[in-house]
């Protein structure tokens, strides 16, 4: 029987090398469904606390990011996952619940503590799926840098979404594009948070454009988008 090990940079109760292993297998699990590119992941900090922020349109992103990392990671995943086999997997490879629509402490101590280890914590700003445009976020990221920190890493992922009507192709593109890791230095109060909230939504949503200007361009000039 395999024991839960704790790690400084994984919640107690993960399975090290089962996280590692679904690393691997995130890493290369859509490469028959999707071309994958990966840009700027040299930029991932290789040690110290990290808030990685990613925009999200579908399923795919949070396992891709997951797979793609240089590093151990923690990923803030919604709590209505967290049922029978499902749940106990997403425990043992280390990733942390959380109520949507609602500040949830208990998470946010959790990974708070990961993070003042030295470990990775990745979180969804925008709260759900959607167009993935970066148009609203919540302070969870925000709050996470105050209490740890931590510096920001913004990830930016398009190609996993299929608007309404549009034609399915096949082995479409899926761009990743890892930002600069920047400090904020997030201010007491409600403000505060406010402010450093809408750096953090401004930055990542400057990287979502950044990459759509590079397909639009790309496939004006070879159609492979």
């Amino acid at each position: 029987m395999t024991r839960p090990v704790r790690s400084g940079t994984l919640p107690p109760g993960a399975v090290l090398w089962l996280h590692d292993l679904c690393r691997f297998v995130a890493r290369w699990l859509y490469r028959p469904a999707y071309r994958v590119r990966v840009r700027g992941l040299e930029r991932v900090p290789r040690t110290g606390p990290v808030v990685l922020v990613a925009n999200h349109s579908s399923l795919i992103e949070p396992q891709l990011i997951f797979g793609m990392l240089p590093r151990r990671s923690a990923f803030l995943v919604k709590q209505e996952l967290f049922v029978g086999v499902l749940g106990w997997f997403l425990r043992r490879i280390g990733q942390v619940p959380v109520r949507r629509g609602a500040a949830d402490r208990q998470a946010l101590l959790t990974v708070t503590r990961l993070l003042r280890d030295g470990g990775v914590v990745g979180v969804f700003p925008e709260g759900t799926r959607g167009s993935g445009d970066v148009l609203e976020a919540q302070q969870g990221a925000a709050w996470l840098v105050r209490a740890s920190g931590a510096v920001v890493l913004p990830v930016a992922v398009r190609g996993t979404w299929r608007p309404p009507g549009s034609r399915r192709r096949w082995r479409p593109v899926v761009d990743v594009l890892v930002g600069e890791p920047f400090t904020l230095d997030v201010a007491a109060g409600r403000a505060g948070l406010e402010q450093a909230t809408e750096r953090i939504r401004a930055t990542l949503a400057a990287l979502v454009h950044a990459v759509d200007s590079a397909r639009d361009s790309r496939a004006a000039r070879h159609g492979d988008r």
